[in-house]
């Protein structure tokens, strides 16, 4: 029987979500370049682009700051992952 991975930090989440801290990646603006989509941090709110984007910055910033889910910030879509448990929620 195979085991399925949970994520650990999901509890911990604020409730209700963060308002997001801006429409698009701060980090892309600044750099001159064009996110592929969007994720918003569940912790603080900064938006940040996808690993398909460039420069990955929702990932950069999980690393900056230990902030462990994300959810996508795209329209119609409502799936969450964790970076710390390598799961989606």
């Amino acid at each position: 029987m195979a085991i399925m991975k949970q994520c650990t930090h999901a509890d911990a989440l604020p409730d209700p979500e963060p308002v997001p801290l801006g429409e698009t990646c701060p980090e892309c603006l600044r750099d001159g370049t064009d996110p592929v989509q969007l994720r918003l941090c569940l912790t603080c709110g900064h938006v940040g682009c996808c690993d398909s984007s460039p420069h990955r910055h929702a990932t950069e910033h999980h690393l900056r700051t230990g902030h462990p889910v994300m959810r996508t910030h795209e329209p119609g879509e409502d799936w969450r992952w964790c970076f710390v448990d390598h799961v989606l929620l």
